[in-house]
């Protein structure tokens, strides 16, 4: 009970300052998965085509994955300083293995009817892609986007770490001052994030569905 009052309590004395701390959390994980897609899905459609070069590209992005986010500031803040650059680009690393590898699985298991009968009707390779690949794909794309969004969010809280702001700068200040209060209101205000981000993903993905499957 005393715990629930002192969340209450930091409720109404921090509104602004957690205000701005939201835009920021929000900020820096829409940033990393837009620039993450803009590079994995192009990459995974090319990977689709070129095949050879799958393994490679999906091993060095499993690799990359991998890595601790310490050992990763570390390399990254004396090229890009502190800030939320080095947060945006670490998530944006995170971000590229679900999505390189979701757009190329949902391209390489297309239907092969589907591809077939397209083929037969004459269209050219890059037809094929744009005009049945691409939108048959699509449903297994988005499934990655959206597990992407909700990761992203919940690794966000890492931006606090190098100065990027963030609800993680709750978490932090929580722990320095061991304020248990503190440390949860932050968790739960960045998984109520998280979940409005799925459901909205998710909205989308089934009015995708249901476009192709009519």
């Amino acid at each position: 009970m005393k715990t629930l009052q002192e969340i209450g309590a930091l409720i109404i004395s921090s509104k602004q300052e957690v205000l701005t701390l939201l835009v920021q959390h929000i900020y820096v994980s829409v940033t990393a998965v837009l620039l993450a897609a803009l590079v994995a899905i192009p990459c995974g459609i090319m990977i689709s085509r070129v095949r050879i070069l799958g393994g490679p590209l999906i091993g060095l992005a499993g690799t990359l994955y991998t890595i601790p986010s310490l050992a990763l500031f570390g390399f990254l803040v004396p090229f890009l300083g502190i800030g939320s650059a080095p947060a945006t680009v670490a998530l944006f690393i995170y971000a590229l293995l679900p999505l390189l590898r979701n757009t190329y699985i949902g391209i390489v298991e297309v239907d092969k009817a589907a591809v077939e009968a397209a083929l037969g009707m004459g269209v050219n390779r890059w037809q094929l892609l744009w005009r049945v690949e691409l939108p048959l794909a699509l449903p297994v794309i988005l499934a990655g986007f959206r597990m992407v969004v909700v990761m992203t969010i919940g690794l966000a809280a890492i931006a606090a770490f190098v100065g990027g702001g963030g609800l993680g700068v709750l978490v932090f200040r929580g722990r320095a001052l061991m304020d248990t209060a503190m440390i949860i209101y932050a968790t739960l205000l960045i998984a109520a994030l998280a979940v409005i981000a799925d459901q909205l993903c998710g909205r989308l993905e089934r009015k995708v569905r249901n476009i192709v499957g009519d």
